[in-house]
């Protein structure tokens, strides 16, 4: 049974009417807290723009979210609600404790000061300002407990989480690491009583990058190089097998041939193989859960295995060895 505390995001469109949405959103909240293994709820801040509108709801176990996500009383709430005009930009995000969000999505928390609300959305909303700038920005929610007035707010008084969604985690990458959002950071956290939090995000060649109170916490180097050889030595394999007899075969000299070989295996690797890869290992190359020595030797242990994997195959298998295709 799954224990680790899981959220749902629900993503909307933006409507004409604040109130309307803030009264629905309060009815699903209201109906959430009755299921079982109920933690929080926070809700998006419609009157700040550029923001979409969203509302979450936290379980203390992902078998518990999805028995809520499943039930027939919230199905009949979203349909109500579709039926007022309260439409899903897409599928839930579901983000569950120790695991790394989807594809391309970052999660900050942040704890913000009392009496610092207001300068806190202005520079949120500066910070989604600047993303909107780069390429692959989907969109962006920030979720938080709201103001006194509003009653569809949580118990907490200072958490709050944004959320931004890219086309890839490449992409969002590139965000994150950017010196237009470096710049802008030390003014957002003038209004937070400690430093934000990432939930972790990784980058293209397999490196997994965390935010811990301010310090960046990166992939150790050797477990990317493991990683990266793990891919690459059957990349290069099976290209030099299919794709160099090709390119022999129409006459490219060696020297063209190899060069075209590395942009098809720098491409694929990027694009493809090391996105999937880190994902099968991502425990291991995530800088604080895969820190323990025990995580860290069993992950060596599989890669090395995986390694003479491919080599017994290369070895082994005639069909497989590219020196016997070419004259």
């Amino acid at each position: 049974m799954l224990t680790a505390p899981a959220t749902a995001v629900s993503i909307f469109h933006r409507e004409d009417s604040r109130e309307a949405f803030a009264a629905w959103a309060a009815e699903l909240q209201a109906a959430a807290e009755r299921a079982p293994g109920f933690d929080s709820a926070l809700v998006s801040h419609p009157d700040t723009t550029n923001f979409e509108w969203a509302a979450a709801v936290s379980f203390d176990s992902e078998e518990h979210l999805h028995a809520w996500l499943d039930s027939p009383e919230r199905a009949g709430l979203l349909h109500q609600g579709d039926a007022q005009g309260h439409h899903r930009i897409s599928t839930d995000l579901v983000v569950i404790e120790g695991s790394a969000p989807s594809t391309g999505v970052g999660i900050i928390a942040h704890d913000v000061a009392n009496g610092r609300q207001d300068e806190f959305l202005r520079s949120q909303q500066e910070l989604v300002d600047l993303s909107a700038g780069f390429s692959g920005f989907e969109g962006a929610v920030l979720l938080g407990p709201g103001r006194p007035s509003d009653e569809v707010l949580g118990d907490s008084a200072s958490r709050w989480l944004s959320v931004l969604r890219f086309r890839t985690d490449r992409q969002l990458s590139a965000w994150m690491q950017s010196d237009v959002r470096s710049a802008a950071l030390p003014e957002l956290r003038k209004q937070l009583t400690g430093d934000f939090s990432v939930i972790t995000h990784s980058t293209p060649f397999g490196s997994i990058v965390r935010v811990e109170d301010g310090k960046t916490q990166v992939t150790p180097d050797w477990k990317t190089a493991m990683l990266v050889l793990l891919v690459l030595y059957p990349t290069v394999m099976t290209l030099s097998r299919f794709v160099g007899p090709l390119l022999d075969d129409v006459g490219s000299p060696p020297w063209l041939s190899m060069w075209l070989s590395q942009i098809l295996s720098v491409g694929l690797m990027t694009y493809f193989f090391m996105p999937a890869v880190t994902g099968w290992f991502r425990r291991w190359l995530d800088p604080i859960d895969g820190a323990p020595r025990r995580v860290s030797i069993v992950g060596a242990l599989v890669v090395v295995v995986v390694y003479g994997v491919t080599l017994t195959l290369f070895a082994s298998i005639k069909w497989l060895q590219f020196w016997d295709y070419f004259d």
